[in-house]
């Protein structure tokens, strides 16, 4: 009995432990990843002309979706010019195969100054892109707080300001997380390979799908990497393929003929 007991604590006193660890592990400022968790599309937020939106009547393919606030001094900025920049670069075309959500997370800021900022960065792309293609949402703190928290995105106010981490997050149309990017330069083909992922069960074309087969995402580097064992395993495939028809059409010599 007293074998037991003492198996018991020390079953709950691990248990206990590992917990708190997993509890202190998660981050308070930053992003709490969360692939494949569905967004709350049925929120509601302003748009920059000011109009009652839902997510789910923007968000119809493949998204990047991005939370920064227009007043920020620090990395927000950056982040909106970069996306200026894979816009201008991405061999994709926005509006058609992708789209664009930038949505504050200072409930303060209202339509007026997404408008502003929308029409600032929109002249920094040399392309002509449609109307709806990139949006810049405001709302209420209650609606901030559901998409921001669904998304695994994590922020503080720190008086005037934010605490807050810079990344990009590529949805689905069902508005499910599909990859972060983080930081706030990201590589053109990274976004792309995500975007196609993001893409699933829709039609795409041949080389997207020759591209997501060639190439995986690298969880350590935060990146996209050649998949070499993928690629060497079907090589082989093929060469043993190849040697066995080789085999079975390559004609038989027949016997001498009795003298």
């Amino acid at each position: 009995m007293k074998k037991i007991l003492l198996l018991g604590l020390l079953a709950f006193s691990f248990t206990f432990h590992a917990k708190a660890e997993t509890a202190q592990t998660k981050p308070e400022i930053g992003i709490d990843d969360k692939l494949g968790a569905q967004l709350p599309l049925d929120t509601q937020f302003y748009d920059e002309k000011g109009y009652l939106v839902a997510l789910k009547d923007i968000v119809t393919k493949p998204t990047i979706l991005n939370f920064v606030y227009f007043k920020c001094p620090g990395i927000c900025s950056p982040i909106l010019t970069e996306l200026t920049t894979i816009v201008n670069h991405l061999d994709m075309e926005i509006g058609r195969d992708y789209q664009i959500v930038t949505i504050s997370f200072d409930e303060t800021e209202k339509p007026e100054l997404a408008e502003a900022k929308r029409e600032n960065y929109l002249s920094l792309v040399n392309k002509s892109i449609p109307d709806n293609s990139w949006k810049f949402l405001t709302g209420d703190s209650a609606s901030i707080r559901a998409v921001t928290n669904a998304a695994g995105f994590l922020f503080r106010r720190d008086g005037a300001n934010f605490i807050h981490a810079g990344a990009i997050i590529v949805i689905s149309p069902q508005g499910k997380v599909m990859r972060y990017l983080y930081g706030t330069q990201y590589l053109p083909f990274d976004v792309k390979m995500a975007l196609v992922e993001a893409n699933e069960g829709r039609p795409s074309p041949t080389i997207n799908k020759l591209l997501k087969y060639c190439f995986s995402y690298n969880p350590e580097g935060r990146t996209y990497a050649f998949n070499v064992r993928r690629i060497a395993g079907t090589v082989l495939l093929v060469l043993v393929a190849g040697f066995v028809l080789f085999l079975r059409m390559k004609p038989r010599k027949r016997p001498d003929s009795a003298a």
